[in-house]
């Protein structure tokens, strides 16, 4: 089998059942199969499908995206894993286009997409350089908006890069990452420490770190209804995460490398930024 699509279906049911049927509709020309790992917290949200390559494990305890995706990967048997968002559209030609680009290129140990929002928008979390201090602070700064083709100053969202174009980043998307399984397996998988936020980054990390490459791929795209099943769902649970997210990954790679002084300014930053978005849902009268 060429490919298994690997979604979670988390309280999604109708958005799985709108990304599944963009995937067939597409009818794609090559052997895949779609795998849904369902741990949903809601019964009345369970997804089922019985429709041809498509399979749902259900029942499945909530331990977090990483998780999930990993179970799912374990069930799966493609040549090549994707790891899809429940919350997005498939474009005929896409899937076809991807695994053809890593077919010829074993040096490339992930590739993600042109993901577009909803308006037709570039998904800016399809192409990212990893938070660095430096990086973190030039985004958060506005800088790259100043500077959108300096490698230096838009290096966190790789805006040097254009979206049509195909080169090496240092991270893409967790909504659409597309891997060959024996990189995926020689990596150990997700992180599951990531309970929600920041798998993609770490996961893409150690793509690099065994000496793969991570390939942004614009000539292919999908479409991302985002904010519909993650961070702007807007509460103070998914915010945790997000944060937490952030926290986890400086720790496990940055920490050692930057010393105390640095690393207390980043854990301070980043507890800065929390809180300042608790105050704003609150704000916002959300509880």
């Amino acid at each position: 089998m060429d490919l298994s699509i690997v979604m979670v279906n988390f309280n999604t049911r109708e958005l799985t059942a709108q990304a599944v049927s963009s995937i067939l509709e597409c009818s794609p020309k090559l052997s895949y199969e779609i795998v849904v790992v369902d741990n949903s917290a809601d019964p009345r949200q369970s997804y089922r499908d019985s429709r041809p390559n498509v399979s749902v494990l259900g029942g499945v305890e909530n331990k977090g995206f990483g998780n999930a995706c990993n179970i799912g990967a374990k069930l799966s048997g493609g040549k090549y894993v994707l790891f899809l968002n429940s919350d997005t559209l498939m474009h005929p030609g896409t899937l076809e286009e991807c695994v053809a680009y890593l077919e010829g290129r074993p040096e490339a140990g992930a590739l993600g997409e042109r993901t577009l929002l909803a308006d037709g928008t570039l998904d800016h979390a399809c192409k990212r350089g990893f938070p660095t201090p430096s990086a973190a602070f030039y985004y958060f700064a506005g800088w790259d908006k100043k500077h959108p083709g300096s490698r230096k100053y838009g290096a966190y969202r790789a805006s040097w890069l254009d979206e049509r174009s195909v080169g090496e980043v240092d991270s893409v998307a967790g909504s659409f990452l597309l891997m060959p399984r024996k990189v995926f397996d020689e990596v150990g998988g997700f992180d599951e420490s990531f309970f929600m936020y920041g798998e993609d980054l770490d996961l893409c990390y150690r793509v690099k770190e065994a000496g793969y490459r991570v390939v942004y791929y614009g000539k292919a795209s999908v479409t991302h209804l985002k904010g519909q099943s993650g961070l702007h769902t807007r509460s103070k649970t998914v915010a945790f995460y997000f944060y937490d997210a952030m926290r986890l990954f400086y720790r496990k790679h940055y920490a050692k490398r930057y010393g105390i002084l640095v690393s207390a300014a980043v854990y301070a930053a980043i507890r800065l930024k929390y809180r300042l978005t608790l105050a704003k849902l609150k704000r916002e009268g959300i509880t």
